[in-house]
């Protein structure tokens, strides 16, 4: 009989592969911005904002919905569910990185650390309680705890000291995949009743937890931009330049190698002698 995944903080595997699916690497963020600015290249920065959060939300009902959906199928018995809700886990959460960073580079934030990456998300993830922690810590690092009108994604993402943010990171970790292990121990549970139950659970559960992560990006960052950054300007593609041929030749004729030519006498014709 299958068992339920163990998605205990003390199991590295699954710690391994959670570090491993929460970071994305920046050269995928900006291609991924660039893509949508290619696509609207009159939006604004608000407005690709808007559509990542369209996006990302879609991307995490429909996935849940689908491995809900498999519970079915009479074929799918429930040790295949259970390893379909483990792959949908982690794609939510690849989601949740591209979603997060993709946010923060609009911003005009580089995030090329992954311990700050990583603390992003699993903040976002854990949603109050998560801000919460991030600027307890903080004001630990600092030793005065910071304003209240700081935001706490520009905390994690660069004003905090790189000195500290191997700890801080570490500290969210440990109570993201606590809470995490939880939530979505009862989900893949619930992705597992038949009859179609399933795919609403599955579902329904990703989609409330993708609106919570996009109204904690609200909060995490002031008012968005009004220019891009410059390295978020799509890039444009100059054709290459077609080099003539040496030799011109005419359509549907057959190439032949080059002949010396003979010139022709350019003056008057020669009078024939007398007989």
């Amino acid at each position: 009989m299958a068992t339920i995944p163990n998605l205990s903080p003390d199991n590295r595997f699954v710690v391994t592969g959670i570090d491993r699916v929460l970071t994305v690497q920046r050269p995928v963020v900006l291609a991924h911005i660039r893509a949508i600015r290619a696509g609207k290249p009159d939006a604004s920065p608000e407005e690709v904002i808007r559509t990542l959060e369209r996006r990302y939300l879609a991307a995490v009902t429909s996935g849940g919905a689908l491995v809900g959906a498999s519970s079915v199928v009479p074929a799918i018995g429930t040790g295949a569910a259970l390893a379909l809700s483990t792959v949908e886990t982690a794609g939510f959460l690849e989601a949740s990185a591209l979603y997060a960073q993709s946010v923060t580079e609009v911003h005009g934030i580089a995030v090329d650390d992954p311990d700050r990456a990583r603390a992003l998300v699993m903040t976002l993830i854990l949603g109050t309680a998560g801000t919460d922690l991030v600027r307890q810590l903080a004001g630990q690092a600092a030793g005065t705890g910071p304003a209240r009108t700081t935001f706490w994604g520009e905390l994690v993402t660069k004003n905090l000291p790189q000195a500290a943010m191997g700890q801080i990171a570490n500290q969210i970790k440990r109570t993201f995949v606590k809470r995490f292990a939880l939530t979505q121990g009862t989900n893949i549970v619930g992705r597992m009743i038949p009859f179609g139950i399933g795919a609403v659970v599955g579902g329904t559960g990703n989609h409330l937890l993708g609106r919570q992560i996009i109204r904690g990006s609200r909060t995490a960052f002031p008012p968005p931009p009004l220019v891009f950054p410059a390295i978020l300007e799509p890039k444009v593609r100059v054709p290459r330049e077609v080099k003539p041929s040496r030799r011109p030749h005419l359509p549907g004729l057959p190439r032949r190698k080059a002949t010396l030519a003979i010139e022709a006498p350019t003056g008057p014709a020669p009078v024939p002698a007398d007989d």
